[in-house]
């Protein structure tokens, strides 16, 4: 059994040639054609709906969803790798680009990355810019959303890797899609937030961009130090933070950062 970090993808993606290349294609390949060609159907006006978001973003993904079901099909060698295709401030805090081929063989087995349009996503598999949040209101095959159409599809896929425990590092976006289903199961939970005491009320707050290079270090430092227990992880001390142990359980650890 393996323990198995969940991270949420990125809005914005580009194709980035060099290491570390893709070597596989996405479990749920056929399901992520079948939603680009359910969104392509919907002509300009309905996708950029589903998208909700300017004319200036809408255009230039229009544009892409035009081949994307046939891109997607490419021999994954010729296409970019998930974990370099997102682009964001988790993501560049995580500097796949930069890892040891020991670090990668690490994330290789012990990160998947959720995604509304592919489902779940091993850092090496091949992929094609998109734009499709989990959160997206795409009905399709009888469902009403995104969450519907995945269902317990996206925890079975991590079953079958070997997934126990589960370590949530995802948005509560993302967390929504596969959460529930564990809890449904009974498989183990670690979800792991982070952020700081507020100065006027000692409040513990997560501000979204720090939480975001809080998670791209976590998954880097884990990597780096070959983690294979949870036990582990409470010794996590990049950028300023701590394990707080009076606001952590067993299903929660809770880092907050002491700034300088």
């Amino acid at each position: 059994m393996t323990m198995m970090l969940v991270i949420s993808p990125a809005k914005r993606m580009d194709v980035v040639e060099g290491p570390p290349v893709a070597a596989t294609s996405p479990e749920f390949l056929t399901d992520a054609q079948h939603l680009a060609c359910e969104l392509r159907s919907l002509g300009y006006e309905g996708a950029r709906a589903v998208w909700s978001c300017s004319d200036a973003l809408a255009r230039p993904n229009w544009e892409r969803l035009s081949t994307l079901p046939e891109d997607m099909a490419r021999d994954p060698r010729l296409l970019s790798s998930a974990v370099l295709t997102y682009v964001g401030i988790q993501y560049q805090h995580l500097a796949p680009q930069v890892m040891t081929e020991r670090e990668l063989t690490w994330l290789s087995s012990h990160l998947r990355i959720l995604s509304g349009m592919y489902g779940t996503l091993r850092p090496l598999d091949g992929v094609v810019p998109y734009r499709l949040e989990m959160q997206a209101r795409l009905a399709v095959g009888g469902h009403r959303d995104l969450y519907g159409f995945w269902g317990e599809r996206l925890l079975d896929a991590l079953v079958r890797s070997g997934a126990t425990p589960l370590v949530n590092v995802a948005s509560q976006e993302y967390a929504k899609a596969v959460v529930p289903w564990a809890r449904k199961a009974g498989m183990p939970i670690v979800t792991c937030v982070f952020g700081e005491l507020r100065t006027s009320d000692g409040k513990f707050v997560q501000r979204a961009t720090e939480a975001k290079a809080a998670r791209g270090a976590f998954v880097r430092w884990c990597a780096e130090r070959g983690v294979e227990s949870v036990d582990l992880l409470a010794e996590f001390a990049e950028r300023g933070y701590r394990l707080s142990r009076s606001r952590s359980t067993e299903e929660r650890l809770t880092f907050v950062r002491v700034k300088a």
